[in-house]
């Protein structure tokens, strides 16, 4: 009876040796260089999205602009590595604030006392291209409301003249850490493949380990 137990232990180790270790991990760089593809395709994916993104800042529509950011969220959450990172509607924000400033103007420039604005401009706005900043920069701002405190018809619209909030013109978008894609499922792969190789030498070291210490005798 010791016999046939080892007789079949042994049976069961040479079924398991007939896939070698070398063979799995040939599988293993197999699939990791599938992985390592489509998530390189996810990335590009995004990338192009998100430069989609940018050169709809730059042209002003804002209809495409928020159908392309659209497109993004939708794809990075939809696929893994494809984090874009803090995205800054630069372009939009200057335009913003252009007309923002604009109407700052027209209201200044209705104010009986005079226009006090541009009297506070013709002082900012010299300094400022000495300095190397614009509006709505914050030192132009504070360069603004210092000269507007200088006259009584300022002091109504001090308060009022600041830039636009950053904040809403900076976008992110979560990435899963896994996805059903392409991607997600050679991972998924890999792992398979990485557990197949760790069982298959648990169990050789086991095995052998019973057929030495406790078949020894036979």
């Amino acid at each position: 009876m010791v016999l046939a137990n080892k007789r079949d232990l042994r049976q069961t180790v040479k079924r398991i040796e007939r896939v070698k270790t070398w063979q799995l991990v040939i599988l293993l760089i197999m699939a990791g260089f599938v992985a390592a593809t489509f998530l390189r395709l996810n990335n590009i994916g995004m990338i192009e999205r998100r430069d989609a993104v940018i050169a709809a800042d730059k042209a002003g529509d804002r209809a495409q602009l928020e159908r392309r950011l659209y497109d993004l969220q939708r794809y990075v959450a939809a696929h893994m590595n494809t984090d874009p990172g803090r995205i800054a509607l630069d372009n939009t924000y200057q335009r913003d604030n252009e007309r923002l400033k604009q109407q700052f103007l027209e209201q200044s420039e209705s104010n009986p006392n005079g226009n006090v604005y541009k009297l506070a401009a013709e002082v900012c706005d010299p300094i400022g291209r000495a300095q190397g900043w614009r509006w709505p920069d914050p030192r132009y701002t504070a360069c603004i409301n210092t000269e507007l405190e200088k006259y009584p018809a300022g002091d109504q619209l001090k308060h009022q003249f600041s830039p636009l909030p950053t904040e809403p013109y900076y976008h992110t978008f979560a990435s899963p850490t896994w996805s059903p894609d392409f991607a997600g499922w050679s991972l998924v792969v890999c792992g398979v493949i990485v557990v197949m190789i760790c069982l298959r030498l648990l169990t050789l070291l086991i095995l052998n380990l019973i057929i030495k210490h406790r078949y020894r005798r036979a």
